[in-house]
């Protein structure tokens, strides 16, 4: 790319003062001006232009009203990111209704739950034979929707819908969280707050002036995926990221290059190993990076920030929970400054209170509180939850704001530093997490007692978490770690799977008879190592059992995993192993065997010895090299 990196814009995201909130227009109303021919969405199966697709949402619009969709219906989306996703979320907001996103990677138990907790009125699928999730809620595959009976009757039903008129305040998403309480809870976002984060994103430079590409790389059922297909709306692109590019750098990085993204909504985890690739020829791009979901440490600050300086990119710091609408404030990354998440966003009012609801003073640090017109309506039914985390403004007339949990510091020039959290909720790989949620999983295992789940810095070489559990009769032993793991799996959501297990007799305690969970030991004092064993059973095998490919790969999977003993039939992901592993295994891989080794490899071949002969088969296709 040759494109000169626009001025970066200064305003309230770089200065303590606010600006004014802009001026909110739905989002299908600005829909409805981009140019019909210009292309909308790019994703593997197919491309959309804007004229196609608003033909298309409304064409869904009419089929589901026919079915008595309308405001505040919700309509469950079971679909993976792609053409047919945007189509049926344009055409169910067109419709009046709210749509619920529902990942299909999710545990079957877990689409269930979001279903049929959520009183979703209808379930659109991939295809007709798809898993009916809830008995009783219609079920329709998306062709059913979509497909005309000609083009006449096609272009007829468009022409006889007219879109109903729904409030500001009409319910647009609904969005699951990590539930203290052991379950999930389903946040309420209304229409005028999703059109107004889009206004600000172009307020405050973010979205940048003219047609942009945006990366959709974010799971469907996650808050980021608001903030990605929005911009849609203002008429750029919406570039579809599968799920092998996302996880590897190297894909990615060539993506963004083949598909001239100008936008990209990444993780700090998965900024780090991007980084180097994305600014490897130095040159300048078009490109804005908005990195948000977890706390950037200040090495990888620094990083950022000297590549902005040296024009080779823009990146903002993004922050914000999902009951007030994805983003709340944001900051531009400046290698001279320390890691901060900037100020509020304009459609926002930011109060930073003492444990008395006192307003701190600068320099001081307190819980962030947010008010506004894009702090959400709630916990969909929930209303207990709803009043004890949407509080009375003491300054607004009959206003709320939202307790965010956050703690945060108050910094002279307004801008706020992050300190972390004032419960049990953590963020790990840009995911929220509330541990209660896995410690309740894990003790409905009938072997189970009693489980402490905590996020350790070091585990397996990068921050994870570790189950500490208790068994239900000591003469019978502690579960197997293999067998929570897979209790685990079929409950919860793969990046909520703990990285290590470790069998407890007693919990440690403090003086007042608490949980010290400081004193929890570590995986490795406890003699957990990665906390699962394989097929074959971890270090089962011995060395002279491993062919000299699978010693070589062995060695390397020590490295990246923490683990001293592997044996041929070890699961690289019962060891411990994630998707940030999983790249660091296929980069030490190429550095030490020069092997070209692609990130899903290592989820197709899992197993030590299908990896071994996998890379074997490699090396001898390479040219140059002998079979």
């Amino acid at each position: 790319m040759t494109a000169v990196l626009p001025e970066r814009p200064r305003t309230a995201v770089d200065a303590p003062s606010v600006t004014a909130a802009p001026a909110v227009v739905d989002l299908l109303d600005r829909l409805a001006l981009a140019p019909a021919a210009r292309t909308a969405v790019v994703a593997a199966d197919r491309e959309l232009s804007f004229g196609a697709l608003r033909a298309e949402a409304m064409r869904i619009a009419g089929r589901l009203a026919e079915r008595g969709v309308g405001p505040e219906s919700v309509v469950a989306l079971a679909l993976p990111r792609g053409a047919d996703l945007v189509a049926a979320l344009i055409g169910t907001l067109t419709a009046g209704a709210a749509y619920l996103p529902v990942d299909p990677k999710l545990p079957a138990e877990r689409r269930r739950y979001l279903v049929e907790d959520s009183g979703a009125d209808l379930v659109v699928t991939a295809d007709a034979g798809a898993e009916v999730l809830v008995p009783g809620v219609p079920h329709l595959a998306v062709a059913e929707l979509t497909a005309a009976d000609g083009a006449d009757a096609a272009a007829a039903a468009e022409q006889e819908y007219r879109p109903v008129p729904v409030p500001a305040d009409g319910l647009a998403y609904v969005i699951y969280t990590s539930g203290s309480t052991g379950r999930p809870k389903g946040v309420e976002i209304h229409r005028s707050a999703a059109s107004a984060l889009l206004a600000e994103l172009e307020s405050e430079g973010i979205a940048a002036p003219g047609a942009g590409r945006v990366g959709w790389n974010a799971s469907p059922s996650f808050d980021a995926s608001v903030q990605q297909w929005v911009r849609l709306c203002r008429g750029d692109t919406l570039v579809m990221i599968d799920d092998e590019t996302r996880a590897d750098p190297a894909l990615l990085a060539a993506f963004v290059d083949a598909q001239d993204l100008t936008d990209l909504d990444i993780t700090p985890s998965h900024a780090e190993p991007l980084l180097e690739l994305l600014t490897a020829d130095g040159g300048p791009r078009p490109l804005t990076l908005l990195i948000g979901g977890e706390a950037i440490g200040p090495a990888l600050w620094r990083r950022i920030g000297e590549r902005s300086a040296a024009g080779v990119l823009r990146a903002v710091n993004v922050y914000g929970p999902t009951e007030c609408t994805v983003d709340s404030t944001a900051g531009w990354i400046d290698a001279a400054d320390e890691p901060h998440i900037g100020t509020v966003l304009p459609g926002l009012r930011m109060r930073v209170l003492d444990d008395e609801l006192g307003a701190v003073e600068p320099g001081g640090s307190g819980e962030l509180y947010l008010a506004g017109p894009r702090v959400g309506r709630g916990y969909r039914r929930r209303p207990g939850l709803t009043a004890e985390r949407y509080v009375a403004d003491p300054a607004g007339e009959g206003g709320r704001m939202y307790r965010t949990g956050d703690l945060v510091r108050l910094l002279p020039d307004g801008r706020l530093g992050y300190l972390g959290r004032a419960d049990g909720q953590v963020k790990l790989r840009g995911h929220r997490i509330e541990l209660p949620e896995i410690e309740a999983a894990l003790t409905a295992h009938p072997a189970v007692a009693e489980a402490v789940v905590v996020l350790r810095d070091e585990v397996n070489g990068a921050p994870g978490l570790v189950a500490y559990h208790r068994p239900q009769d000591p003469a019978a032993g502690p579960a197997d770690a293999a067998e929570l793991r897979a209790h685990l799996t079929a409950a919860l959501p793969a990046y909520m799977v703990p990285a290590a297990f470790v069998a407890m007799d007693r919990f440690p305690t403090t003086t007042q008879g608490k949980l010290d969970r400081a004193a929890l030991p570590a995986p490795a004092a406890a003699g957990a190592g990665a906390g699962a064993s394989g097929e074959g059973g971890a270090g089962e095998v011995p060395d002279a059992g491993l062919t000299r490919s699978q010693a070589l790969i062995a060695g390397v999977w020590a490295t990246v995993l923490g683990a001293t003993r592997i044996g041929p039939d070890d699961n690289f992901f019962k060891l411990g192993g994630h998707s940030l592993l999983a790249i660091k295994l296929v980069s030490r891989v190429r550095a030490e065997l020069g092997v070209a080794l692609p990130v899903k490899a290592v989820y197709a071949n899992p197993r030590l010895r299908d990896l071994a002969a996998h890379i074997d088969t490699l090396v001898a296709a390479a040219p140059g090299q002998d079979a």
